[in-house]
């Protein structure tokens, strides 16, 4: 898990500091950093760190962090209402089974989709438990990752 984090941290700072203007580029850089990672990975990452390309007006584009590093004000609601419902999570394989306080499925499950985790290919909610399938090639550990770097205090 540290290592997804330690890789976002360095892709943030390999933006902020260089015009990169594709993946194949930020490949070569992350490896001179010492992460190999895949193209499909990369693409995850950089969704989830929501980096844009600009245009540079004459030459092209290049990638580029939000404008505000912070949460919106919208997604930090949705972030408390995983934080305050949830209570457990389990799996087996590609499917999860996420245990909620009573009455809290809906809003975590709603939550989850709105903050659209890479790692969640669909979820299902009844009153306090979630089902959701994780998308081919994604792990229990691929998913607490992106809870650590987007709904910190989530507990497994």
């Amino acid at each position: 898990m540290r290592e997804r984090h330690n890789r976002l941290s360095v892709i943030k700072e390999l933006i902020k500091n260089n015009r990169i203007d594709n993946q194949d580029t930020l490949l070569e850089m992350l490896k001179k950093e010492g992460f190999s990672v895949t193209q499909a990975t990369l693409s995850r990452d950089l969704k989830m760190l929501k980096v844009g390309k600009i245009s540079d007006g004459w030459s092209g584009y290049y990638y580029s962090l939000p404008e505000n590093d912070f949460v919106s004000e919208s997604e930090k609601s949705y972030i408390q209402d995983v934080r305050r419902g949830i209570i457990s999570i389990e799996f087996s394989g590609n499917m999860g089974v996420i245990k909620t306080r009573p009455g809290h499925a809906n809003s975590v499950c709603f939550a989850l989709d709105v903050l659209a985790l890479p790692e969640i290919l669909g979820s299902i909610a009844g009153d306090d438990t979630i089902f959701i399938i994780l998308r081919e090639g994604m792990t229990k550990e691929d998913l607490l990752e992106s809870f650590q770097t987007r709904i910190p205090d989530v507990k497994d």
